[in-house]
């Protein structure tokens, strides 16, 4: 047999039965080792030879336990060509970042027309499923913490103002998305609102993370890391969609949030529709959101009556929620507008 070398030379005229066939078999490194496609275990057991540069290969100790013979080697494009001769397959478990080198190198000799080129295979042995780069975030996240001087020292209540923050970015970047149809070059502004969206959404996403990390260091009993919070939702979720989940129906909004409702009342065991409604969000969207509370519960609650502004305001919000008008959204819009008044009023000129 024809085995890989690890000298450099020329590439030369191969004998024997023809080319052969070269496999680079590339696997994700989010995936759990040992879980490859069918079509990657055929070629695997297949192939006349596998190499694999990286000997802390993740999937090493899973191919050799189901009896694939893998030779530690980093070959070359001419090696590689050499070593299909006489119609041998070699295939070559490719390191998680790819083997640049490598194919470049075969691209090279390809198209330079000196040697009858082996059958070239890109086989994808497993694949990234939807949500697999949290767990980049996840790993990033716990070198960040433990490395970052800044980083290491970080409270969940330190970080609590980061968190208001970003989450009021978050919404100027969803409001700045939904305004392009005012723009004359849509196009463009559509392009850069939503690539600031997606920005946005990952800071938010980055204090979930952050605040799960610095969790798993309590010592009092109370620890928990992200895979906790992520089952925690997804219970909720699957809970209070029994009409996607269980056996009840829903054909309308209305009907979901029922559901919804329905099923929180039962998980909270309130004795308040005020309860949980934090007191610290602004204004405008408490006062909504208490209206909303009201009304959802059917309740007949008078207005409290005072001199002042406040009870202006509180009665309007109140009145825009019930005509389903987001107070708090519709005073931004407002003071936006007002803002471009102001910077006119200060162009040279004006």
């Amino acid at each position: 047999m024809n085995e890989i070398e690890t000298t450099d030379g020329p590439a030369v005229e191969p004998d024997g039965n023809g080319p052969g066939r070269a496999v680079l078999l590339t696997t994700s490194h989010r995936v759990a080792p040992g879980l490859l496609s069918w079509p990657a275990w055929q070629a695997l057991h297949g192939a006349d030879e596998v190499v694999c540069a990286d000997a802390t290969h993740p999937q090493l100790p899973y191919l050799r336990e189901a009896g694939i013979d893998v030779k530690q080697a980093a070959p070359t494009a001419e090696e590689l060509v050499r070593a299909c001769a006489g119609g041998r397959t070699v295939l070559v478990v490719a390191t998680a970042e790819g083997d640049r080198r490598l194919t470049d190198g075969l691209a090279r000799l390809a198209g330079s027309g000196r040697v009858p080129m082996p059958d070239l295979e890109l086989l994808p042995g497993s694949y990234d499923l939807p949500g697999a780069r949290l767990l980049d975030l996840v790993q990033v996240m716990d070198r960040i913490r433990v490395e970052c001087p800044w980083s290491s020292r970080q409270t969940h209540q330190g970080l609590a103002k980061y968190a208001i923050e970003e989450a009021y970015e978050l919404v100027e970047a969803i409001e700045a998305t939904g305004n392009n149809g005012n723009n004359g070059n849509a196009g463009t502004a559509e392009d850069g609102a939503s690539d600031e969206l997606r920005e946005e959404l990952g800071d938010v996403l980055l204090q979930v993370v952050f605040h799960a990390r610095i969790a798993e260091e309590a010592e009092d009993g109370t620890a928990f890391s992200v895979d906790d919070v992520a089952a925690g939702i997804v219970d909720k979720l699957v809970h209070r969609h029994p009409h996607v989940f269980g056996e009840d129906t829903a054909s309308t909004p209305e009907e979901v949030k029922e559901h919804w409702l329905r099923t929180k009342a039962q998980e909270k065991q309130r004795t308040s529709v005020t309860e949980g409604v934090p007191l610290g969000q602004p204004a405008l969207a408490l006062t909504a959101k208490l209206a909303s509370r009201v009304r959802t519960a059917g309740l007949d609650v008078p207005l409290p009556t005072g001199d002042g502004i406040g009870y202006d305001l509180l009665a309007m919000a109140v009145r825009a929620e019930a005509e389903g008008t987001d107070p708090e959204a519709a005073l931004r819009a407002a003071a936006r507008a007002y803002r471009d008044a102001v910077r006119e009023a200060e162009a040279p000129g004006a």
